[in-house]
């Protein structure tokens, strides 16, 4: 029985794919052009950074979206739907005055290469779902190990994100030390008696992941031992050699060091050639969390702040932060490729190990998960478009942003500023006149950042630093100048004022 759906000359559904067919062809011509048109139409209005609407309003317009149509509509008609609900009650990242998160702006390169990863849909877990996009991966992977200085054995895999990859570097310490110390295959035979002995180390300012990991892994968060920070929030290398003879007095097994390289608030670089002899020395698997910083690989003025990452065992970077590139995209690296034997498991129906016999290369081999996008495209393409000079540029633009804004606010009276100057581009400071309480200063603060936000002035974080509350620019965007900075400072002490004018008329 015909489809109800098939046309005389063409297959059913022909219209819903894109195929070498005509008809397939001609409804993604049609697609792309409706889709283009409606996001020039959003992008050429936008202007400010988001349209400054609560919570609770946007939640009623995206309720009032759920009635889904049974026998569809048609996509003009579905693009004004959510024209307001959506697109335009979204945050504008691209924006030259959003400056809040590690969430960039992402390069056109990048879009272009998501419409093409989409389009092809590789599945990067076997070679044969993804032949071309596997050597593309490798590469990718090729360039980012030697750019790092990690040796010629060195590998790696394309990841979510910062997560991922710190959980991968916890997951294969983890296994390394149970099977040096006690025998133990984890992948078999689960971890051994005796396990709640073992101790990550890490800044109290080392990302979230890290207990989240420890907790995934079955070591518990309290398998996390932090280390007091310098003035400069890096890691106190004194402090962490008296805590190893602390844990192991009380018989602790610490086995995984973890450096950060880029804090999220401060930006802070642990001393990592330190943090490397401290590992080497004790026996420790050296993480070096550079989700954030690890674009410093392409800086010409700061690439000297990640000596000593070269001797990681293993390295995250992410690719949706200085490398703007739409998220997600991230990669895990490692010093010796047989690290990724205790992620290695076969299937016949995918993997067999008789692939590896024939050559035959299947990425599942060394991740956590099974299907994959192929993110690693975005970033060839990015680097073959835009080019490493001009990656260099934007980088080093931010960063001597990130100084004259912190220099800036510094110079003005009823501002404190606690990185004068940033190693990255994040500047954390507050609206502090003064005869104002600290518990007034917290609340003052908060109401800035959210009158900002629900105003659509400008979209900057809000963080805490000893419990007292500061305002935070991350000056991801190359295309932010300090004349938008200054236009942000202007209206924090407008509002600040208004706000302590208005509480003096209350009290």
């Amino acid at each position: 029985m015909e489809s109800i759906y098939q046309t005389k000359d063409n297959k059913p559904f022909d219209d819903l794919f894109l195929h070498k067919g005509p008809k397939g062809i001609e409804a993604y011509e049609d697609v792309v052009k409706q889709v283009s048109t409606k996001l020039k139409e959003v992008f050429s209005n936008v202007d400010r950074p988001y349209i400054g609407k609560k919570p609770s309003e946007i939640q009623k317009e995206i309720l009032g979206l759920s009635q889904l149509a049974k026998r569809g509509e048609s996509l003009s008609d579905f693009l004004e739907a959510i024209d307001v609900p959506i697109l335009k009650n979204s945050l504008h990242i691209s924006h030259e005055k959003s400056v809040a998160h590690l969430h960039c702006p992402p390069l056109l390169s990048g879009i272009a290469a998501e419409m093409m990863i989409s389009s092809l849909n590789q599945s990067m877990d076997s070679w044969e779902q993804s032949t071309a996009a596997t050597y593309v991966e490798k590469e990718m992977i090729s360039w980012l190990t030697n750019r790092f200085g990690l040796p010629a054995e060195a590998d790696g895999v394309f990841s979510s994100g910062g997560s991922q990859s710190n959980y991968m570097g916890l997951l294969l310490a983890r296994d390394s030390f149970c099977e040096k110390y006690w025998g133990c295959t984890v992948q078999k035979h689960g971890l051994p008696e005796g396990f709640k002995r073992m101790k990550i180390l890490c800044s109290v300012e080392a990302h979230f992941t890290v207990q989240k990991s420890a907790s995934q892994l079955g070591l518990g968060a309290d398998a996390v031992v932090t280390i007091k920070t310098d003035d400069h929030h890096r890691l106190s290398v004194p402090h962490l050699y008296e805590k190893l003879r602390e844990l192991r007095e009380e018989g602790s097994l610490p086995f995984a060091l973890v450096g950060t390289c880029g804090t999220t608030d401060f930006g802070s670089i642990d001393p990592l050639a330190e943090l490397a002899e401290a590992a080497h020395s004790n026996g420790l698997w050296l993480h070096v969390d550079a989700a954030f910083g690890g674009a410093l690989i392409v800086s010409h003025t700061h690439a000297y702040k990640l000596d000593g990452i070269q001797s990681a065992d293993s390295i995250t970077v992410d690719f949706h932060k200085l490398f703007y590139q739409p998220i997600s995209c991230g990669a895990f690296l490692v010093n010796d490729s047989r690290s990724f034997t205790y992620t290695n498991h076969h299937a016949d129906y995918l993997n067999p190990e008789s692939d590896e016999a024939e050559g035959i290369v299947n990425l599942v081999n060394k991740s956590v998960v099974t299907t994959r996008r192929f993110d690693a495209f975005k970033l060839f393409v990015s680097l073959r478009v835009v080019g490493i000079d001009r990656f260099r540029e934007m980088i080093d633009h931010t960063f001597s942003l990130a100084k004259k804004s912190a220099q800036l606010i510094d110079r003005l009276e009823a501002f404190n500023v606690l990185n004068v100057n940033p190693e990255l581009n994040t500047v954390i400071f507050r609206f502090q006149p003064e005869a104002v309480p600290e518990e007034q200063l917290n609340t003052l603060n908060h109401s800035i950042q959210q009158q900002l936000l629900h105003k659509g002035i400008a979209v900057i974080a809000k963080t805490k630093v000893q419990k007292a509350t500061y305002l935070k620019f991350t000056l991801l965007n190359p295309r932010t100048e300090i004349q938008n900075i200054q236009s942000i400072i202007k209206e924090i002490e407008f509002l600040g004022v208004k706000e302590l004018e208005k509480r003096r008329m209350i009290q």
